[in-house]
């Protein structure tokens, strides 16, 4: 199923995943100048956008001429698109929609959802692209997982059944975790997905339950929607006895994954073409290998309703060194959101510096925190924080502590709203994701 025997344990297509690098960027190059014939001659959008531009297939003869012709695609576009047609897929749909087996939705975190099309076979939707992941995690045929009951991007038991493992349905939405846990002692499964509140959830558990007994089970368990701190990982790996595998977007054509290695998220670069970009006015510019910049990514393996330079307005730093797995996909390090920086009477503060002071007190120590601002430039840089009330004494001494620590890496001081995590957590609008900057 994986391969050859001596690659099995590592790697599910050992051919692909560790193909040499010219091979993928020539296999790049054949992807992208099929997709580009393709969207023009289907995609309303895209047909209506090059020639906007001035773009035409015959004149898109390389990579190269792709990037320096074919002009970039954010959301906002598309939602314009799908307000003025009544469109729901924004004029991006290249097939009849009574082709379609599913059609999946965004999370809906950080505006209106997107909604995906998908054809199983022809065009596979984000959840299928995880198998080489989950393999790496170390699922096999026949293990069990609790699969969670999703509502956005479609569920992950086709993923799941395709590798060979056995779906145990389990409610696992925020509030649940308690049940989770009676589950896994019930089914010892071998795999768990989680998003970051439920991590947060099974931390106040942890007071009161013995979840090293119960995850004794997994050989892995994984974590989307937010970044976890150094500090929470730790914990988790030596109180809770698990590993724990993150997972981010690739800009909505896919996921990336970490693996065993834990330095960075792998993108499956045969199926999207990855570029790191700054875009400046009404150019752009690479960025130096290593360097931050805007991830852009075009769909390759999406015949449905492919994204084609759609700017993703995720702050990475991209390498193509082979990585110590073994694997020769590039990797990305997420730094954070273009739109996250705040200016406090001209000074810049990043998220970073505010999630490492805030989880550098016992009570904060697990990160849930929002900066509440109506523009990206304001006056004063107001703060939300979530505290631990099992952990917490007093919460104004508790306020003054973390108001100095934020000042000292910020050179702000905030103004702050202390809420207990539970009641902080309630805020959220989306089930997979906390938003960490909000207007109110």
């Amino acid at each position: 199923m994986a391969g050859d025997r001596d690659t099995a344990d590592r790697y599910f297509e050992p051919q692909v995943e560790t193909m040499p690098r010219e091979e993928l960027r020539a296999r790049q190059e054949e992807q992208v100048l099929e997709l580009v014939e393709y969207a023009y001659a289907n995609s309303a959008f895209y047909r209506e956008l090059w020639d906007e531009h001035g773009v035409h297939p015959r004149h898109i003869r390389s990579l190269a001429d792709f990037r320096a012709r074919v002009p970039f695609i954010t959301k906002d576009m598309v939602r314009a698109r799908r307000a003025r047609t009544g469109d729901p897929f924004g004029g991006l749909l290249c097939v009849p929609t009574e082709e379609l087996t599913s059609v999946s939705s965004s999370s809906g975190t950080t505006g209106d959802p997107e909604f995906f099309a998908e054809i199983w076979q022809d065009a596979p939707p984000l959840v299928t692209a995880q198998v080489r992941d989950l393999w790496e995690l170390g699922l096999r045929p026949g293990d069990r997982v609790l699969s969670p009951p999703g509502t956005f991007r479609n569920l992950m038991d086709g993923g799941y059944q395709a590798l060979g493992a056995v779906v145990i349905e389990v409610d696992t939405w925020i509030g649940k975790m308690d049940q989770v846990v009676e589950a896994l002692r019930t089914y010892r499964p071998a795999y768990l997905q989680m998003m970051y509140p439920q991590m947060v959830e099974l931390e106040h558990l942890a007071e009161k339950t013995d979840l090293k007994e119960a995850f004794s089970s997994l050989k892995g368990a994984s974590c989307a929607g937010q970044p976890l701190s150094r500090k929470m990982r730790e914990r988790i790996r030596e109180d809770w006895g698990i590993d724990v595998y993150e997972y981010t977007s690739a800009a909505d054509t896919g996921t990336a994954w970490e693996c065993r290695e834990h330095d960075g998220f792998h993108l499956w670069e045969d199926t999207v073409f990855a570029e790191c970009v700054e875009v400046e006015g009404d150019g752009w510019r690479d960025v130096s290998e290593g360097d931050l910049g805007e991830l852009v990514a075009t769909d390759l393996d999406n015949r449905a309703a492919p994204l084609i330079r759609y700017r993703s307005e995720d702050l990475v730093r991209l390498s193509g060194d082979t990585c110590g797995c073994g694997r020769t996909h590039a990797r990305m390090w997420v730094a954070g959101r273009r739109g996250d920086e705040t200016l406090v009477q001209g000074r810049s503060v990043v998220l970073r510096d505010i999630w490492q002071a805030v989880e550098d007190q016992p009570e904060t120590v697990a990160g849930v925190f929002q900066i509440v601002r109506d523009r990206r430039e304001v006056d004063e840089l107001r703060l939300r924080v979530g505290y631990d009330p099992a952990l917490t004494g007093d919460v104004d001494a508790l306020a003054g502590r973390l108001g100095e620590a934020v000042r000292e890496r910020t050179g702000v001081r905030p103004v702050l709203d202390m809420r207990t995590e539970e009641d902080l957590l309630k805020t959220m609008t989306s089930v997979a994701k906390f938003p960490r900057v909000v207007k109110s």
